[in-house]
């Protein structure tokens, strides 16, 4: 039931992901504008999780899970209020406190009911919530924004966000007892303690160098189909979906019998593959190309880093964890949108997404590194 109500608050969110920004440059935004629709969005995620990460230290899951589910419903009724660009920039950084908030203590709720032998097919699980949420949304939201008002795709957006209040509050939440154990006044408040778990700080890292490179897609996707005309955009989405679907429960159980850095680095090439096919695409079937190669590694990538960073943390500290992980998510794609937003001014679109491609490079040379350091660690401390 947590992986359902978790759909339908991606789902709600995510619908809106592709549509803000032909939306927003429709009422006169710059390009580097468009950038920010992504980029104040992540900082505001970014800028709430250390807080409620500090909360989920001493306080049970179900109440901050409906919080945030409750915010994130109020913040999408606003959109619609604001034709001017500031004011719609400030309702996105307002819309990602709420989205830090959401994400973190619905994703430590789902760490806390899953066995720590079966972490990695059980976050896989939980993770196809997310992946669905992320690649089938944003199918719907570009259909609707194309054969309805933006009013209409808001109002959708917010009955699928409602839907997931009522789904969530059904949950049966276990909150871990070192945690129910933990008094608020036996903890201090450390900001940067509470955004970021040092044992588990490495595997998050990567997460960033990976989602800056995904941040140009996240971004113009859609603008890219209206350049090359390309008018099944959605295909990109739906296979995307459909070989997520199909390989995320395969890469869970080998991260748990085989460890995170093989799957690591197959999932980061397959995605460096796909983010090309993407660029030479001018076909609905290179769309769809593109998508299965993005489905199987993209898809994979986030829930098998996501294990990866729990794996590593005790359980009291999983919450600030999670925080960390998806902050590295939203940094990653918001600085990439407003990088890449910069760069768009001046270069097409499909060469745009070749050079954010070699930050995948970039991670896979880095976990290449990292699993050297490891064995040759585990080496000495044999000797």
């Amino acid at each position: 039931m947590l992986m359902v109500g978790n759909l339908f608050t991606f789902m709600s969110f995510q619908m809106l992901i592709p549509t803000l920004p032909p939306y927003i440059k429709s009422i006169g935004a710059s390009g580097l504008e468009i950038g920010l629709v992504t980029a104040l969005f992540s900082i505001g995620a970014v800028l709430s999780r250390p807080f409620i990460g500090y909360m989920l230290e001493y306080k049970a899951r179900k109440p901050l899970v409906l919080i945030g589910a409750g915010m994130l419903l109020a913040v999408t009724f606003i959109y619609p209020l604001s034709q001017i660009v500031i004011v719609f920039l400030l309702f996105r950084l307002v819309h990602g406190l709420a989205w830090g908030w959401s994400t973190t203590v619905n994703g430590t709720a789902a760490v806390d009911v899953v066995p720590n032998s079966r972490l990695g097919e059980g976050m896989g699980y939980y993770g196809l919530s997310i992946t669905i949420g992320m690649i089938v949304a944003p199918s719907l939201g570009i259909f609707l924004y194309q054969v309805t008002s933006f009013s209409n795709l808001i109002y959708i957006s917010a009955s699928l966000g409602f839907i997931a209040i009522v789904l969530l509050s059904t949950v049966h939440y276990q909150t871990p007892e070192a945690v129910k154990d933990t008094k608020r006044e036996d903890l201090k408040f450390s900001y940067f303690g509470s955004l970021i778990e040092k044992s588990s700080w490495y595997p998050a890292f990567i997460t960033i160098i990976a989602t800056f490179g995904y941040g140009s897609i996240a971004t113009f996707i859609v603008i890219f189909g209206e350049e090359r005309g390309i008018d099944q955009i959605f295909l990109f989405y739906l296979f995307n979906a459909i070989m997520a679907s199909l390989s995320r429960p395969i890469a869970g159980k080998w991260f748990d019998t085989r460890g995170p850095r093989g799957i690591v680095l197959f999932c980061l090439a397959v995605t460096f593959v796909g983010m090309w096919v993407l660029s030479f695409a001018h076909s609905n079937l290179m769309i769809a190309v593109a998508g299965i190669l993005f489905g199987i590694g993209f898809g994979s990538l986030i829930p098998t880093l996501q294990s990866w960073t729990l794996s590593m943390t005790a359980a009291n500290r999983r919450g600030v964890a999670n925080g960390m992980f998806f902050s590295s998510i939203d940094l990653g794609i918001g600085l990439g949108g407003l990088i890449f937003g910069v760069l768009a001014q001046f270069i097409e679109l499909g060469t745009l997404f070749q050079i954010s491609s070699s930050f995948l490079i970039i991670a896979i040379v880095m976990t290449i590194i990292e699993s050297k350091r490891t064995k040759a660690s585990l080496r000495e401390r044999e000797a």
